[in-house]
């Protein structure tokens, strides 16, 4: 279980094989980003972008999942009060991979409790050209070690 105290600043990590479906992308769209350039394949192939394109909150929602699977489930994370700098620089395609690589940017305890850990960390959203699709900052907070270990014992 990586506590606050693993995380260290300007550590990195890159993970993640996404592959973006056309039916993935439609079926996001009309639930969420009902636009026509990410719902309708024939207005998409006339649109700017010359074919159908996944939402960005798409791209947000599939690198949360990265981060997830690789970073946050196996650690005492508590939350997120938010993001920062979020960035949609491609339009990612079907059949793109997507990735993601984080780096830490600061790590510092909380003034108001002290058993908590702030990390802010930057990440980039990667097809698989290695082209940035989408970054942003984001502050994510960590039980520290004691706390944990605290936590445990009386659970």
């Amino acid at each position: 279980m990586k506590v606050f105290e693993d995380f260290h600043m300007g550590e990195t990590a890159a993970f993640g094989d996404y592959i973006i479906t056309k039916e993935e992308i439609i079926e996001f769209a009309e639930k969420y980003d009902p636009q026509p350039f990410h719902t309708d394949p024939e207005f998409a192939a006339k649109s700017f972008h010359g074919q159908l394109i996944a939402s960005g909150w798409m791209t947000a929602a599939i690198t949360m999942r990265l981060i997830c699977d690789h970073v946050l489930t196996e650690s005492t994370s508590i939350g997120s009060p938010g993001i920062d700098k979020l960035r949609w620089i491609k339009p990612v395609y079907a059949d793109d991979h997507l990735k993601a690589t984080v780096k830490i940017l600061e790590t510092r305890l909380s003034k108001s409790k002290p058993n908590l850990g702030i990390v802010i960390y930057e990440v980039i959203a990667l097809n698989h050209k290695n082209e940035p699709v989408m970054t942003l900052n984001t502050t994510g907070m960590f039980l520290t070690r004691a706390a944990y270990e605290a936590q445990k014992v009386t659970s």
